[in-house]
């Protein structure tokens, strides 16, 4: 095996397990534990690990807590990217929810600015706006205990009105991804507990997001990777990452 696969296969094991031993590897590649720490080094350069005694984690990233008005204007023409693709598998008269996120918020000027008749449920006051001029679409708010920097809806109020509703496809945003331990993330536990319920109501759940936060960490884990059908990413992630989702039937557009 070369030293670029050896590598490529270390990337993957830590993707798979969170840590890595350097005996364990060791034996594994049949090489010496000191080529393995040289390996090691060799990545954590790279920004992809971070080494510990006896061995490497992934190098993840704490996400930022900042509220809707910040974050409307980061990466928008990666989150422009997404609300193609997302527009494009929406087929007119479904009945679609779109959760607080500001990929969503595009989402929705998107639809807004079609011909598409649909139904959109939402508990974001932008989305609601979005469609103050739209002929073609019903909008339903949640309603709830409102949120000044989420600029939405959330709570057990929120969640008891989205419960009334099974839609055909639910638009969910999160704070990241951890493949290790399978985790969808955000910072607010109300919004973590109302973003699970929306996941209830959907026939279809696609977790609507940036190809960089497979490396960012929320703080609350309001769902497993396995509660959603579809990741829709700006671009195609890295084949480890594939390969991994493909492995439990998750899809990625």
């Amino acid at each position: 095996m070369f030293a670029e696969e050896r590598l490529n296969e270390i990337v993957k094991l830590l993707n798979q397990n969170g840590k890595i031993i350097v005996k364990e590897l060791s034996k594994r590649f049949n090489v010496t534990e000191d080529c393995i720490r040289k390996d090691l080094k060799s990545l954590e350069k790279q920004g992809l690990i971070k080494r510990t005694y006896g061995g490497a984690v992934l190098n993840r990233i704490a996400a930022q807590n900042s509220d809707i008005i910040k974050r409307k204007n980061i990466n928008i023409e990666a989150k422009k990217k997404i609300a193609e693709k997302a527009f494009d598998i929406i087929k007119p008269r479904e009945t679609i929810f779109l959760d607080i996120s500001t990929t969503n918020i595009l989402i929705a000027e998107k639809i807004a600015n079609s011909n598409k008749r649909l139904t959109v449920i939402t508990n974001m006051i932008d989305i609601i706006k979005a469609f103050s001029d739209s002929d073609c679409v019903d909008v339903i708010g949640t309603g709830g205990v409102f949120n000044k920097e989420l600029n939405g809806f959330i709570g057990s109020t929120a969640m008891e009105g989205i419960g009334k509703y099974k839609v055909d496809r639910a638009f969910i945003g999160s704070c990241g991804v951890n493949l290790f331990d399978k985790s969808i993330t955000t910072f607010d536990v109300e919004d973590g507990n109302t973003k699970k319920a929306i996941i209830q109501s959907g026939k279809k759940v696609y977790l609507v997001m940036e190809n960089k936060k497979f490396y960012i960490d929320g703080t609350y884990k309001f769902a497993d990777i396995y509660d959603v059908d579809t990741i829709i990413l700006d671009e195609n992630p890295d084949e480890k990452i594939c390969d991994l989702l493909r492995d439990i039937n998750v899809d990625i557009i």
